[in-house]
């Protein structure tokens, strides 16, 4: 046999090997879809959000830190890191963040899928499926069980993305989120529907044998304002103003009903305060506390008084000195609505924040 013969002949060996490799693999593929597990790419991966405003105005935003994984048995989990809203404009960012969404209650959003292995065997071969999953997620706060049509492409053995084929309805009040409606509407001066649109476009890939993903790992719990999607570092004066205004609109600095004494509810939100004011640092702020009507004009005026003077002390026990916060009582002087119903005097019963010139 000539060199040249030997040479044929070793190729197509070879040949023949790599198709038989090729063949076993996506057999293998077939009889277990999940094997070794998938990890979300995040970065080629997008969790889209579309609100509607002032009547047919669209808006669409997306999340900029998700995480996910596909274990071994098809459980899959994506989890949304909520700080990380992006609009693409600052101080829109930053009310999503505090009035809508309450990040510095609830930090993260999950989605929990548990796939059907049969459902996806012969994926290797038709390349791309629709499939109807049940879908579970926890938003703030609530957890809600619903199902949709998903696409399932497969990019590559070791690829393969999970879109939506149609977006997803989400009425707010499902989500206890029409408080923080009504908010954004009066700080953004808007209207907006009561009903959000979801899509999105999972990228996963293999996980390495032998390192199974974990979701006990993925869900371990975020620190509340941990993980937003802004710059680090002081902030300028317009920025500052305007956090400072919508900190005032949040409503979640509790007091006991006639009391000054801070509910331990509020430590969520004041800290996020404090890391504010320490990235102002050359701006001295005022803390105002204003009342309801209920009682005496004396009482409701000592009683904001107090009330301002306990949020400053918390700052001050934080590091914040005492020179750069000036405490204004107004009692109940400067109602943001007619004290008519129990919901307008909560809302007058407030602490509120601005930048001293």
């Amino acid at each position: 046999m000539t060199i040249f013969a030997r040479r044929a002949l070793l190729s197509l060996i070879l040949s023949f090997w790599t198709l038989l490799a090729v063949s076993l693999g996506a057999q293998a593929q077939s009889a277990d879809p999940f094997e070794n597990g998938w990890v979300l790419d995040s970065q080629a991966s997008e969790l889209r959000f579309m609100s509607i405003k002032k009547g047919n105005l669209a808006e669409t935003n997306k999340f900029a830190t998700i995480s996910g994984l596909i274990t071994q048995d098809g459980k899959a989990q994506i989890r949304v890191l909520m700080d990380s809203v992006d609009t693409k404009v600052d101080l829109r960012n930053v009310r999503m963040r505090f009035l809508f969404f309450e990040t510095f209650l609830h930090p993260e959003t999950t989605i929990t899928v548990q796939l059907d292995p049969a459902l996806l065997t012969d994926l290797h071969a038709t390349r791309r499926k629709m499939i109807d999953v049940e879908y579970t997620v926890a938003l703030h706060g609530v957890t809600v069980t619903k199902t949709a049509e998903v696409a399932v492409t497969l990019i590559s053995n070791d690829r393969v993305a999970v879109s939506t084929t149609t977006p997803i309805a989400v009425t707010l009040a499902e989500h206890n989120l029409e408080e923080g409606r009504t908010k954004l509407q009066e700080a953004a001066n808007v209207d907006i529907a009561p009903l959000g649109v979801v899509s999105f476009d999972f990228v996963f890939d293999r996980a390495s044998p032998g390192t199974p993903p974990d979701t006990a790992v993925l869900t371990n719990a975020v620190a509340p304002g941990s993980a937003a999607l802004e710059t680090r570092g002081n902030l300028d004066r317009e920025a500052c103003v305007g956090r400072f205004e919508i900190l005032s609109r949040t409503g979640n600095i509790y007091f006991r009903t006639g009391s000054a004494r801070l509910d331990g509810k509020s430590t969520p939100l004041l800290d996020n305060l404090h890391d504010i004011v320490n990235r102002c640092p050359d701006l001295n702020i005022e803390i105002s506390g204003h009342t309801d009507s209920d009682g005496s004009n004396a009482a409701n005026q000592s009683l904001s008084e107090r009330r301002a003077a306990s949020v400053a002390s918390y700052l001050q026990s934080k590091g914040v000195p005492a020179s750069r916060m000036a405490v204004v009582g107004y009692g109940e002087a400067r109602p943001l609505v007619d004290n008519t119903t129990a919901q307008n005097k909560a809302r007058n019963r407030r602490i509120e924040f601005s930048v001293i010139n």
